[in-house]
């Protein structure tokens, strides 16, 4: 990993840890898209790292809060969406979605960087 992927990694944790305080559940995406606006990445990897960054981020979360209460939520959620009743299916679908929102994001901040001139 590069050092440019690095940074565009732990960026786009920190900047979503700090904006889901705040903000919605869509404040991924805002990471996603500053971090890949000032932090150029080439190739692939404008997708995959904001991509990588938040599904972590979010399955960790997501375990986290489960853990606390035993995954009881999470079991009864898993049964509606038929995964099984697996509570760490979900929460890996959750860390999918997350990091397909922000890879998203990530693309088009790309694309306003290039568009941008930098």
């Amino acid at each position: 990993m590069s050092k440019q992927n690095s940074i565009n990694f732990v960026v786009t944790i920190i900047l979503a840890v700090i904006l889901s305080q705040f903000l919605p559940w869509w404040s991924i995406m805002v990471a996603g898209f500053v971090s890949a606006l000032f932090f150029s990445l080439k190739k692939a990897a404008v997708f995959f790292v904001p991509f990588l960054a938040i599904f972590l981020f979010w399955a960790i979360y997501a375990f986290m809060v489960s853990n606390g209460n035993d995954f009881t939520l999470t079991k009864k959620i898993s049964v509606l969406l038929n995964l099984g009743g697996n509570p760490y299916v979900l929460i890996l679908v959750t860390g999918l979605i997350g990091g397909l929102a922000a890879g998203i994001s990530a693309l088009l901040g790309k694309q306003c960087s290039v568009l941008a001139g930098r």
